[in-house]
């Protein structure tokens, strides 16, 4: 008995090295499975460094020429969003700027504006925005708001004390309800910390994906199949296949992400109240289950470029389905239930939680169940698949092996 188990484990070992010098001495796969995922968090993350889009060029288009008027304007080009590079003397001039790209919105400020703040009247200032971008829609708009608010608040605070109010009355008839308003988990606000984290976990899952699908055209294309039939098709022979080439995908991920989900991290100063090693117990399980997904899809695959292709097409829907860049909510419950074949719809949600909010390993036991469960599963798809498929390609160049001898033969008489 001991001996059969002693046996078991240097089979494993013998794939598991056989896997690793596949990996290594492929070009295709280095790129994916190291290259790719040091370049790719690195590029995107440097992307969006900034976290907020700010100082977005506006012009301000002012008919009032008045003390108040360029004081709004003054106003606008001070908030963190808005930096007021022109002042057009109409705004067909300012159409044409905006129209040309040179300013991403313009602020109208109306005739009379000054007399009718004086007056008491209420009066307006228009704000053209760009709605197809919405980044830039978002901030020129907030920016409007604020100077609006503020300039408004002055405008009301100054009626006040001229009333006789004193100052602490006029600031609280002013804003009688105070909004206290809290950035939990993202104090910056910052788009980078928002789409990073999650981003991250999915683009170590199609690279994995894209890497063993490259591996499995590989193995058919070189024809390692008929070295793994002898010992795939004897009992327990594709679990031990499976689980060692599992291990050593992930084996390279582990280290990969050392980079991409610490070193970066902290590099970049995202939000981090996640600690190390409920970080890696929700990792490993999601890597060996991702290992093993793509065992069972690489069997689909004849050719290398196949999995390429595959795989690009699916990332986009992956990323969108995964509630990540949508929030999952939103999106409609039959999609979103057909994205959990895929592990990391659990993963992203039990990562965040354990990284950015700070939340124990209770806190995804759901999640953490669910990829379990997704690993076992699609283990025992990987070594039926690897089995079935090992067991038709042997008998099919065994055919082709018969039909070229019972041709030569016949060629022979």
């Amino acid at each position: 008995m001991w001996k059969r188990i002693i046996d078991g484990f240097n089979e494993v070992f013998s794939f598991f090295i056989d896997e690793v010098k596949l990996v290594v001495t492929d070009a295709g796969t280095v790129l994916f499975f190291i290259l790719a995922m040091f370049i790719y968090a690195l590029l995107y993350t440097m992307g969006y460094e900034k976290e907020t889009v700010k100082d977005l060029p506006v012009a301000v288009v002012d008919l009032d020429h008045s003390s108040l008027s360029r004081q709004f304007s003054r106003m606008a080009d001070a908030t963190e969003q808005l930096q007021v590079t022109c002042k057009p003397g109409s705004l067909k001039e300012a159409e044409q700027l905006f129209y040309d790209g040179s300013v991403n919105g313009v602020i109208l400020i109306p005739e009379d504006f000054e007399k009718d703040v004086l007056c008491g009247r209420r009066t307006s200032a228009t704000v053209y925005c760009d709605v197809s971008y919405f980044m830039l829609y978002k901030q020129v708009y907030a920016g409007a708001v604020y100077a609006t608010g503020t300039f408004g608040a002055g405008v009301e605070i100054k009626r006040l004390l001229a009333e006789g109010k004193s100052t602490a009355q006029a600031m609280d008839m002013q804003d009688p309800l105070k909004v206290n308003v809290y950035n939990l988990y993202n104090s910056s606000g910052g788009y980078a910390s928002f789409i990073m984290p999650g981003m991250i976990v999915i683009i170590m899952q199609q690279l994995l994906l894209i890497g063993i699908g490259m591996l499995g055209g590989t193995i058919r294309e070189k024809k390692i199949f008929l070295k793994m039939n002898s010992s795939v098709i004897r009992r327990l022979g594709s679990i031990r296949l499976v689980f060692a080439k599992a291990s050593a995908y992930v084996l390279f991920f582990l280290f990969t992400s050392l980079f991409s989900m610490f070193i970066l991290h902290r590099w970049f100063v995202f939000p981090d109240n996640g600690k190390f090693f409920p970080i890696m117990a929700l990792m490993i399980p999601y890597l060996y289950s991702v290992s093993f997904l793509g065992l069972g899809i690489s069997m689909l695959f004849k050719e290398r470029v196949q999995s390429i292709m595959f795989m690009v097409f699916i990332s986009p829907v992956v990323v969108f389905l995964s509630g990540v860049s949508w929030p999952a909510a939103a999106i409609p419950p039959v999609l979103y239930t057909a994205a959990h074949i895929f592990p990391s719809t659990f993963m992203v949600p039990a990562y965040l939680k354990l990284r950015m909010y700070g939340g124990g390993f209770e806190a995804i036991h759901a999640e953490w169940a669910a990829i379990l469960i997704q690993m076992f599963v699609y283990f025992a798809f990987a070594c039926y698949s690897y089995k079935l498929s090992i067991k038709r390609f042997g008998k099919r160049i065994g055919a082709n092996i018969i039909k070229e001898e019972l041709a030569f033969h016949n060629t022979k008489e």
